[in-house]
């Protein structure tokens, strides 16, 4: 299948904002709109922010290789997140708080074994942090991440001063866009509005550097991108979820996530995607694939306990793999901006398709294990 990005155009109505008031009444309350099924995706459009929806994340996670020294792997994580206050301030000025922004980056050393994090909130409206509605520019300071001159390309640029580490790259596309759940609806729980729209870049040619310790780092690799916007997704029975991303080297990709809920059950509304070596996507239910977990580490930090190998099978595929983490302790505490505690990191995965080898790298993100269950904290 061609390079490059999916593209389609279609115009979407936004109903839950209201229309003009009658004279002399109160302006009706505007509301946040849920994500429903039939969205139709437009890009680069939507690529960009949603801001009829209360909740936005622009995920991008990558393993990486040094080229020009001592052949070091790094793994990284880049996330900006934007989430609704008020979405119909009557206070004019600039000031007035209708969103706040907030960023997460993460660059893991596989050989030392170290984790660095730091974080970023802002709120919008003042220059400080924001999104553009047209296309893929979404920023929180100095870190950003924009389409290249090129309009397919994504640039990621974010730097910490006081921890001397950073992240400047270019991310292309090598698959389609992939729609998860149906055609990129994907419901989370019992109650209609309890879903998200979804979609990934799952398959991301990478080149650029790293910054560790000072020290300027020619990498190249693979990256992952998730895009999700919705208002609300989790229910009060929902403890957290269990997520993980894998490029494997036979050009195939796969996504699956539990929804774990607080009895300890594995919530129905679970799913994946398996995207084939040309680009083909083909949506997994709870009850196509098993993701067991194994062995754990416990936080010395937040006490938590995390599972950090797991056992995937997917009978469909014909596929099964054994995946843990290259570092154990990848956990970020987030007390200056999300204020959620979770574990993401960098993964190796082994195993086989049809009986023969297969390997590859991902990502694992963990939430609900420290601190309040994830159905509260994103309330």
């Amino acid at each position: 299948m061609a390079r490059g990005l999916l593209v389609v155009t279609v115009s979407v109505g936004l109903a839950a904002w209201p229309s003009a008031p009658v004279s002399g009444q109160a302006p009706a309350k505007v509301q946040w709109t849920e994500a429903t099924p039939g969205y139709i995706f437009a890009f680069p459009r939507d690529h960009a922010s949603h801001p009829a929806y209360r909740v936005e994340w622009w995920y991008y996670t990558g393993n990486l290789d040094a080229i020009a020294i001592d052949g070091r792997s790094y793994g990284y994580q880049l996330t900006f997140f934007r989430v609704g206050i008020d979405p119909g301030p009557t206070n004019p000025s600039a000031w007035a708080v209708r969103d706040l922004y907030m960023a997460h980056l993460a660059v893991t050393d596989l050989d030392g074994g170290r984790h660095l994090v730091a974080e970023r909130l802002n709120r919008g409206g003042v220059g400080w942090a924001g999104a553009a509605t047209e296309t893929l520019d979404v920023w929180n300071e100095g870190w950003q991440v924009r389409l290249d001159r090129d309009g397919a390309a994504h640039r990621l640029q974010a730097h910490d001063d006081a921890q001397a580490f950073g992240l400047d790259l270019r991310v292309d596309p090598v698959k389609p866009l992939v729609m998860h759940g149906r055609d990129g609806f994907s419901q989370k729980g019992d109650e209609p509005g309890n879903a998200s729209q979804y979609y990934s870049l799952t398959r991301l040619e990478t080149t650029g550097h790293l910054v560790v310790d000072g020290q300027v780092i020619e990498v190249g690799g693979l990256s992952w991108m998730d895009h999700e916007f919705s208002t609300s997704f989790l229910e009060p029975a929902q403890q957290g979820w269990d997520w993980l991303s894998l490029q494997l080297e036979d050009q195939t990709d796969l996504m699956v996530y539990v929804l774990r809920r607080r009895d300890g059950s594995v919530d129905p509304h679970s799913s994946g995607t398996t995207v084939d070596r040309w680009g083909e996507a083909t949506t997994l239910t709870a009850d196509d694939y098993d993701l067991e977990p194994g062995r754990t580490w416990a936080s010395p930090t937040s006490g938590a306990v995390y599972p950090v190998e797991w056992r995937i099978a997917v009978p469909s595929a014909r596929l099964v793999l054994d995946v843990r983490a290259v570092v154990d302790e990848q956990e970020l505490h987030t007390d200056e901006s999300t204020g959620v505690t979770y574990w993401e990191g960098a993964v190796w995965a082994t195993g086989t398709r049809a009986g023969e080898s297969v390997q590859g790298r991902g990502y694992l993100e963990m939430t609900g294990y420290a601190g309040a269950p994830m159905s509260e904290a994103l309330r």
